[in-house]
């Protein structure tokens, strides 16, 4: 049975994990990542890996993907800092930080400081999963955002409803999206093997609560104030001078 759905008249500040979540998601990110670093050390040298060993990345940096080819992220792939978002299209949370504090965010996007990289774990249900495959199949014609921001609208989330299937091809079209490829790239294999390997970036890491966050290698949990995110960022970006 997926988790309940949190009341959206709750304020967008509540953090939706208590301490001692918080606290075990926490060490469950590091443990991983750590792990993740020495069987990556063992296998492949940066040089295998197109990197040279200036600009390898430690720690919970491990899982910026920094692909060009990502259709989920925005900003350059050398952008001093980057943010991973770890969502689900039916957290009323997720809405409001992306109705609050994406905008501020992507402001920095826009002078090349940030990378966002979106990552849907689809903790409620299946539901969640369709819409992250059509937020894909969308991206697939470079329409992620306009997409995102129509089931996300105006902070709030959609009824099941309108995660349908049909629904979900409604507003391709509604976008004036090419709708046979967006119906093909919806149900294609590519697509459901990329939204499970998304999903399970972070479930993997032990976040199993949305939203959750890392930013320059530091998580953040929970749809806090703006002010977190953009402190942390200019934290973040004076280390870089």
């Amino acid at each position: 049975m997926p988790p309940k759905r949190r009341r959206k008249n709750q304020p967008s500040w509540l953090v939706p994990l208590s301490v001692a979540a918080v606290a075990v998601v926490l060490v469950t990110l590091v443990i991983t990542l750590s792990q993740g670093e020495t069987d990556a050390s063992s296998s492949e040298s940066p040089q295998a890996s197109g990197q040279d060993s200036s600009s390898e990345r430690s720690g919970l940096r491990a899982v910026e993907r920094r692909d060009d080819a990502d259709p989920l992220a925005d900003g350059p792939v050398d952008a001093p800092v980057a943010l991973i978002v770890f969502s689900d299209y039916q957290c009323p949370y997720c809405a409001q930080w992306s109705n609050e504090t994406l905008p501020l965010m992507k402001e920095h996007v826009t002078t090349g400081d940030l990378r966002i990289e979106w990552r849907d774990i689809n903790v409620f249900g299946e539901p969640s999963t369709r819409a992250a495959r059509a937020v894909y199949a969308a991206a697939l014609q470079g329409a992620f955002w306009a997409y995102h921001e129509q089931l996300f609208t105006d902070g709030d989330t959609r009824s099941e409803a309108g995660l349908e299937e049909q629904a979900l091809i409604d507003l391709a079209a509604d976008l004036g999206l090419d709708v046979d490829r967006f119906a093909t790239d919806f149900a294609s294999d590519t697509t459901i093997r990329e939204v499970d390997r998304n999903a399970r970036i972070g479930l993997e890491l032990g976040v199993n609560s949305t939203p959750a966050f890392i930013l320059d290698g530091k998580p953040i949990m929970g749809a806090q104030p703006s002010n977190v995110f953009t402190d942390a960022l200019d934290t973040a970006l004076a280390s870089r001078k």
